[in-house]
């Protein structure tokens, strides 16, 4: 298993910027396809962006697609989501995820998960 630790979500008005932190720790960080979910009150988790950290492969959900982007660094053993025009609607708890093996978008399908960091737009 490896162990997650999120960190550099906040408030922020609409159409503002946050990039989000998720360090690695345990196993070989670079065996692992990298996520990030997020999940509203009341609501499913659902997939945000997902990197396939050997080569770098990324794809975001289609909400997304083209303001936010996922990253690795991993000399630092680090994945960031960079996420920019941020929504209302984008308010919710991210969470980072990993998984041992090929690429998936399903929550279900990952077995490692940090706290959590909130992240809340106002309008």
């Amino acid at each position: 298993q490896v162990q997650l630790v999120e960190s550099g979500g906040g408030l922020v008005q609409a159409g503002g910027s946050l990039r989000l932190s998720c360090v690695a720790s345990g196993r070989t960080f670079g065996g692992y396809h990298m996520g990030w979910f997020r999940q509203a009150p009341g609501k499913e988790r659902e997939f945000v962006a997902g990197i396939t950290v050997r080569d770098g492969t990324t794809y975001q959900a289609d909400s997304v697609k083209g303001r936010f982007a996922i990253s690795r660094d991993n000399t630092k053993n680090t994945v960031y989501l960079q996420m920019n025009s941020l929504k209302p609607d984008d308010t919710a708890v991210y969470y980072c995820a990993a998984r041992w093996g090929v690429p998936a978008t399903k929550a279900a399908h990952f077995g490692s998960w940090g706290q959590g960091t909130q992240v809340t737009v106002s309008s």
